[in-house]
């Protein structure tokens, strides 16, 4: 049951992985069309909703973001409770490979830009675009080869993109947070624990975690710190191991397997297609050398590569982990490269870093993530193609 389960997660994530593609292209090209007011027109239409004397009013890219997204992360969180709790992270024998090479992942891309951006303040606000992995993309390119990657070493990409995920939560909620307003976090507080009480307390219907998690989510959002941490909070207090009364699965694997194909094949390519919109007019050798750009691309591609497998290395080195089984080094090389696909998530972080339309950097920014994107996807597939497709013994 686990194993089919595990096939299923990953079909599903490497389908919507062509889905994400083709979104991002989409943008590519109304950005690049006589179209390309009607795609920013349809961006910054505002959207506002209002009951008595709350009122809620942003522009459709900011629903996305903030909005949609938060479904996205809610996802996220079950996948780490449950994989903390029964799957591949409750043994810390398990941990150790993918979580050091997650750790390495993040810090040596991170250098590689504060290092292309040092001495520009503004720039620097983006140092953790690059440190993110999108999953859906890498294990997407990953799905392209078939039956000939061993399941181990899916597993190793897949754990060590959630630690990453992870990583990407914990850096949200320590440096792109501000504003904070007292009276909304107290409010989000006691939103939080109503919802522990009732993990406490057994209720198992998703329809109360629901209400309670909007009014937490809307806290949130009015708080000053970002919105999408909302959804981790309210899946860490999702019940996995009760059963429900009617006999279905637990509440928390009922949502994760309600929540899969919306953000697989909904939210995510939408939240691509909002975000991937880069105008090329003007572009040349010498804008993608600026430091912004060549700093996450340089991050990406190369601080992503050199990061994971170092930190594979030196964990296996020491005698710490081994090798995921039936994988070679070139195969663990491979899917180090894969891990600079970081679409979705560096999107993400970069609109908190830099305002989209407000800076210079926006576009500069989204400019640096497809180039470093692309780079990694191309280079990691042939690697794996490459070693992969060798017939010498494993």
């Amino acid at each position: 049951m686990l194993v089919n389960a595990i096939r299923q997660f990953l079909r599903l994530e490497s389908a919507s992985g062509l889905l994400l593609i083709a979104a991002a292209l989409l943008a590519m090209v109304l950005s690049n069309s006589p179209l390309s007011k009607l795609y920013d027109a349809l961006l910054n239409t505002p959207v506002e909703v209002r009951v008595g004397a709350l009122h809620i009013a942003k522009p459709l890219l900011l629903w996305i973001n903030d909005g949609l997204m938060a479904l996205f992360f809610l996802l996220v969180g079950l996948e780490i409770k449950r994989e903390v709790l029964e799957g591949e992270l409750s043994q810390p024998s398990q941990i150790v490979l993918p979580g050091l090479a997650a750790l390495g992942g993040m810090v040596v891309p991170a250098l590689i830009y504060v290092w292309l951006n040092q001495g520009n303040g503004p720039a620097l606000q983006g140092w953790a675009i690059p440190t993110a992995t999108d999953i859906a993309f890498a294990l997407g390119i990953l799905g392209l080869l078939g039956r000939r990657v061993p399941t181990s070493l899916k597993l190793f990409l897949m754990t060590l993109a959630i630690l990453d995920d992870l990583g990407a939560i914990v850096i949200i909620a320590l440096f792109y947070t501000s504003n904070l307003s007292t009276l909304s976090l107290s409010v989000a507080a006691g939103a939080l624990a109503v919802l522990i009480v009732m993990n406490r307390l057994g209720v198992t219907r998703i329809a109360a975690y629901a209400v309670v998690g909007l009014v937490l989510w809307v806290s949130v959002l009015k708080s000053g710190v970002h919105a999408t941490l909302a959804g981790v909070a309210l899946a860490f207090c999702i019940p996995l191991r009760r059963a429900r009364p009617n006999g279905g699965p637990p509440p928390l694997r009922q949502l994760e397997e309600d929540l899969h194909p919306l953000v697989a094949y909904g939210i995510l390519p939408l939240f691509a297609f909002a975000n991937a919109g880069v105008s090329l007019h003007g572009v040349t050798l010498d804008k993608l050398l600026e430091p912004i750009p060549l700093g996450i691309a340089a991050g990406l591609f190369i601080g992503k590569q050199v990061g994971v497998f170092a930190f594979t290395a030196i964990a296996i080195g020491l005698g710490l982990a081994r090798l995921p089984a039936g994988a070679r080094w070139r195969d663990v090389y491979g899917v180090a490269v894969l891990c600079g696909i970081g679409f979705t998530m560096s999107l993400f972080i970069s609109s908190l870093a830099f305002e989209p339309g407000g800076q210079a950097q926006a576009a500069a920014d989204r400019l640096g993530i497809l180039t470093g994107s692309l780079l990694s996807a191309v280079w990691g597939y042939l690697v794996l193609r490459w070693s992969l497709g060798r017939a010498e013994p494993r």
